[in-house]
């Protein structure tokens, strides 16, 4: 189990990717999960560049748990999980979208999405 996430240019992360990637202070990228074909907003994640190669090289989304400081497979506990069907970066390079074919619940509390229970008033 790692306690802190892979430092930039440790992981078998193509250097021309990782390159591209603006981490925060502590290495991660938030990760964006949305359903491939219907355009669902499902959850966020967090990887660094180790999480994105092993989602990238996998097909399953690898987040790294900010909590709990190791890599989590989403769905290995729970079965709920994200098959990769493409990874995006956003244009500065600070975000990844990754759309997936979501089984079950994306979110922790077992609802579809990590978005849908607590929509807070506009005006």
């Amino acid at each position: 189990m790692s306690t802190t996430p892979a430092a930039p240019g440790t992981t078998a992360l193509d250097p021309a990717i990782a390159a591209r990637l603006k981490r925060t202070g502590d290495g991660l990228l938030p990760a964006i999960a949305q359903q491939y074909d219907t355009g669902e907003v499902l959850m966020l994640g967090w990887m660094d560049d180790e999480a994105l190669h092993r989602t990238l090289t996998t097909g399953r989304c690898t987040y790294w748990s900010r909590s709990r400081r190791e890599y989590w497979v989403k769905g290995d506990t729970s079965g709920h999980a994200q098959a990769v069907k493409s990874v995006a970066l956003d244009c500065d390079g600070d975000t990844l979208l990754v759309k997936v074919d979501q089984t079950g619940a994306a979110c922790h509390t077992g609802d579809r999405t990590c978005f849908d229970a607590d929509v807070l008033p506009l005006g």
